[in-house]
């Protein structure tokens, strides 16, 4: 187990401190904006496998450390390892997105290996070492996994969009979601304990399309309860890890979510007003809200929109992020402009 040092700006905010200026890091803050990713990437034959190369994913991770001085680094990697790694064929085509092999029956179900969402992605604990060893006392590590039924909308429809086939098997046979998600369920608790051995001091639990989940009902069912799971049994072994929650799309659900999981912190989108978070504050530490695409602009609009978040947010837990994560197109000078803004605002 890795010590960790106790001044770190994100940890103390994740546990209940606040900050002026609020510490700052970004989603997706290591990606294809940064003419430095693009170039390891074309060392790599495919995304996967840059992802499964430890010494290139902790370069990657620690670049916008290096970059732009945030205070964390996420590390390299995509919640789409979980199936990997417990059996079903995963591909990223360049421009496309991810593809999997579609869930057909309850024999696929059967047939995933839980355990193998740790032990076939090894790599990725030896990424978080590699990095670990090269941050700072202030620099927080972040682990992630995906949502249990984010993923299982994949695994179900084979690919991204409006997964129709997943909200069909919801309609027609809840149970059979059910069995798929329990068993996510357990194979990203498992990640998340395993990132957190090799160095996490925080972790997130990305729920990207918990949106899909219109009726209240299914909401409770599929993201709150086992989130709920997951975060009690990562508390069980590490009391004091925060974990992050951010089930993208909640709306006004995100309190309800709050007070449900038992998260440490919610990440909340842009669609999320400004008094909401404040509200949200009240509960729990909150960071999120940015629109990327103000990001991707620029200018003197971003940094007004940025001074507001951080004044109509001081004096409480805070951690100045996105809604959602850096677009392609973003010129790093925006990204270190914005850290810049939020860094005077404590001035």
């Amino acid at each position: 187990m890795f010590v960790r040092a106790a001044e770190k700006p994100l940890v103390a905010v994740l546990q209940g401190s606040a900050y002026n200026p609020p510490p700052v890091w970004f989603l997706r803050q290591a990606g294809r904006y940064l003419p430095e990713y693009r170039k390891l990437r074309r060392e790599s034959p495919d995304f996967l496998s840059l992802c499964n190369t430890p010494e290139l994913a902790a370069r990657i991770t620690l670049q916008p450390v290096d970059r732009f001085g945030v205070d964390a680094a996420i590390v390299f990697s995509d919640i789409l390892i979980v199936p990997h790694g417990m059996g079903r064929t995963v591909r990223f085509l360049e421009g496309e997105g991810p593809f999997l092999t579609p869930l057909r029956c309850e024999a696929d179900i059967d047939a995933l290996d839980a355990d193998g969402a740790v032990e076939r992605n090894r790599s990725l604990m030896e990424t978080l070492r590699l990095v670990r060893r090269e941050l700072d006392d202030r620099t927080a590590l972040i682990g992630f996994a995906g949502g249990p039924i984010t993923i299982a909308a994949y695994m179900i429809d084979g690919s991204g969009g409006e997964f129709h086939a997943t909200k069909r098997l919801m309609k027609d046979d809840p149970g059979l979601v059910d069995r798929l998600v329990a068993r996510l369920a357990d194979a990203v608790t498992g990640l998340l304990l395993a990132q957190i051995e090799a160095g996490a001091d925080a972790v997130q639990v990305f729920d990207s399309w918990a949106g899909l989940l219109e009726e209240s009902a299914s909401f409770d069912r599929w993201c709150i309860g086992p989130t709920r799971r997951i975060v009690g049994s990562v508390r069980e072994v590490h009391p004091r890890i925060p974990v992050i929650g951010f089930p993208r799309g909640a709306g006004e659900r995100y309190a309800q979510y709050a007070r449900k999981t038992g998260v440490h912190a919610l990440q909340v989108d842009q669609d999320v007003p400004l008094g909401a978070m404040r509200d949200l504050q009240s509960i729990c530490p909150v960071q999120g809200n940015l629109d990327p695409g103000i990001l991707l602009a620029g200018g003197d609009m971003m940094r007004r929109r940025a001074r507001s978040i951080v004044m109509g947010l001081e004096g409480s837990s805070h951690i100045f992020n996105l809604g959602h994560g850096i677009i392609k197109d973003t010129p790093p000078s925006h990204v270190a402009d914005l850290v810049d803004t939020v860094r005077s605002c404590g001035k």
